[in-house]
């Protein structure tokens, strides 16, 4: 097995039929893949997601997995939504997003109410998606799809609008990355809805969508995610041991999250810990894990943005975590135990509920318990055990595929009634 550092990029080679070539899917630090491929016949798929974190585009590489296994020969390009040259406009909402999770962070838990109120929400969902049609309209041109999956509420409003006014030029898909349905992500004119669980499926029909349009199958994760892993392996291959806990300690794409805290609650424990901390973008973050690693009394790794999450998690003992929605579902299908707090505020505390209550996860709603809330859990290894087979009950590891199955159908008769 390759070493577990950080890879920015990744390639998948797979064989077509009927030509000696390959198809390239490469995968960039800004959340983009671009396919380079021969010219063939096939469908063809945009996937619009948004680098506002790393979720979404998470989520978007996972459907786009699948759809290359489904339909070899399609072309599947996946767009970040908030880069500049695409949609000026949710680039700008991305850096005030930034900027007051940063400075206000106040201020976005209170728009986060305010627009989910239907009279709020209904408001700045039209302003949204009058300024940002244009782009998807560009996007439309540029690519001509037989279908378009959102995977962030921002294009999936701007894509309602033109498929209001130009209902058969294609099928239209959402993937809500969240455990609870807010205003921002309800739109009409969608021909499929992808949701995490049933009540939200409740919700999405009380706000007046079709049922038979709605499709329960969970939050996308990639491939990865399917399938057990080798802890013993992966351990020799960090140069970890099984005889200690090992913790890990994540923040999100953008490194958020109270890792600094975490960190500084770890070092007073006398138990020997083994710590894992994945910074994501954030540099300055990195660094930061990488000075206290050199003083701390217990083993601590640092890592940036990785592809190796999964492994990860395979050597884990607990996640200690904000309840990002992509992390929560990869922390399920790892069965791996979560500690999550300092959620973002707004949909990551309704992920954090979600998790609570299924026992796969303690929630702490104040950090001034987060030593004492680790102590407790890793000192009961039974409680750890009950977490596990709770993550086992409820975890979703093949979403992206019957997300692609389900949209394969939806497809099939989209296209035989246009």
């Amino acid at each position: 097995m390759a070493g577990l550092q950080p890879d920015f990029t990744r390639r998948f080679h797979v064989s077509l039929h009927g030509t000696d070539g390959y198809v390239r899917i490469k995968v960039n630090i800004k959340g983009e893949r671009d396919l380079e491929e021969p010219e063939m016949q096939g469908k063809s798929f945009l996937i619009v997601a948004a680098s506002i974190g790393a979720g979404h585009v998470k989520a978007a590489e996972a459907v786009a997995d699948e759809l290359k296994i489904k339909y070899p020969e399609a072309a599947i390009r996946i767009v970040d939504f908030t880069m500049w040259r695409v949609s000026w406009a949710t680039a700008f909402m991305k850096a005030a997003y930034l900027a007051i999770l940063h400075f206000v962070p106040n201020l976005y838990e209170f728009l986060y109410k305010f627009t989910g109120g239907r009279a709020g929400g209904i408001s700045v969902q039209s302003l949204i998606s009058v300024i940002t049609q244009y782009d998807i309209a560009a996007l439309i041109k540029k690519y001509r799809p037989d279908a378009i999956i959102c995977t962030h509420p921002f294009p999936a409003g701007a894509t309602s609008w033109l498929k209001k006014k130009h209902p058969d030029d294609f099928l239209f898909a959402t993937v809500i990355t969240d455990y609870s349905v807010h205003q921002m992500w309800i739109y009409p004119n969608v021909d499929r809805y992808f949701v995490a669980r049933e009540a939200m499926k409740t919700d999405l029909i009380a706000a007046g969508l079709t049922p038979q349009h709605i499709c329960v199958t969970g939050i996308p994760v990639t491939g990865s995610f399917h399938r057990a892993e080798d802890r013993p392996g992966i351990l020799r291959e960090l140069g970890l041991n099984d005889t200690q806990p090992v913790v890990l300690i994540m923040g999100g794409g953008l490194g958020l999250g109270g890792v600094d805290f975490a960190l500084m609650q770890l070092e007073k424990m006398t138990m020997p810990l083994q710590i894992l901390v994945v910074a994501g973008r954030n540099a300055e973050l990195k660094a930061r894990v990488e000075a206290i690693a050199a003083r701390s009394q217990h083993k601590v790794e640092a890592w940036g943005y990785s592809t190796r999450v999964r492994e990860l998690m395979a050597a884990a003992t607990l996640l200690i975590s904000k309840p990002g929605a992509l992390t929560i579902s990869e922390a399920l299908a790892a069965e791996l135990p979560m500690l999550l707090h300092e959620p973002i505020p707004g949909p990551e505390t309704e992920n954090a509920v979600y998790a609570a209550r299924r026992g796969t996860a303690i929630w702490l709603k104040s950090d001034e318990k987060l030593g004492e809330a680790i102590a407790d859990v890793l000192t009961h290894p039974e409680r750890l055990g009950e977490m596990r087979e709770n993550a086992r009950q409820v975890k979703r590891p093949f979403a992206a595929r019957e997300i692609v199955a389900c949209l394969a159908d939806a497809l099939e008769i989209f296209e035989k009634r246009h």
